[in-house]
């Protein structure tokens, strides 16, 4: 006597039951086995570090200084080491940390002058999108960005550098912002 084949629903059907079975077998053991828990992730401590720290996603950016004027405007602050681009409207466009020169300049109200596209700084550096805006000690003060995004070398002892650096991105938009004529308020 031939075999008899079983139709090809029946096999379709023993295999999804069996399929469902191991899930199930298997959610149960995932059930009653570790479960992961959250971690809380450790809060950056602050650093007397030159190099500025990303700002957390979830902090709001630091405000304007109060005593920073009004209107549109760059406001430099040395003790944050902070820039923030501050439109017609008194409202915050941009900010960021930067990385000072050893020469700052003085608290006060300046005017950007000058502005060089590319040059190479004082500790060289190939640097794009420099806005001038004061001079001290015979030592030009600006904003700039290194061409290849990297944060300034510590300086040599004794060598006095007014550039005030920045990542490139901000750096771009410190350029279309900082046209000649705009004011930069430095702040303590």
């Amino acid at each position: 006597m031939p075999a008899r084949r079983l139709p090809s629903w029946a096999w379709v059907s023993g295999l999804t039951v069996g399929a469902v079975a191991a899930v199930v077998v298997m959610a149960v053991q995932a059930e009653q086995g570790p479960h992961p828990t959250a971690v809380a992730s450790p809060t950056p401590s602050a650093s007397a570090s030159a190099k500025p720290s990303a700002r957390p996603k979830d902090r709001p950016p630091a405000a304007v200084p109060d005593d920073s004027g009004t209107g549109r405007r760059i406001v430099y602050s040395l003790g944050q080491r902070r820039v923030w681009l501050v439109d017609a409207s008194d409202s915050t466009r941009r900010t960021f940390t930067v990385w000072p020169g050893t020469v700052d300049p003085d608290p006060g109200k300046y005017t950007v002058g000058a502005r060089t596209e590319a040059t190479t700084g004082s500790d060289g550096v190939a640097i794009e999108h420099i806005v001038y805006f004061t001079a001290k000690s015979g030592v030009n003060i600006a904003f700039s960005s290194a061409v290849d995004g990297s944060s300034p070398p510590p300086p040599e002892a004794g060598a006095q550098t007014g550039g005030i650096r920045m990542r490139s991105a901000d750096g771009s938009a410190v350029w279309k912002f900082a046209t000649a004529g705009t004011t930069v308020t430095v702040v303590k």
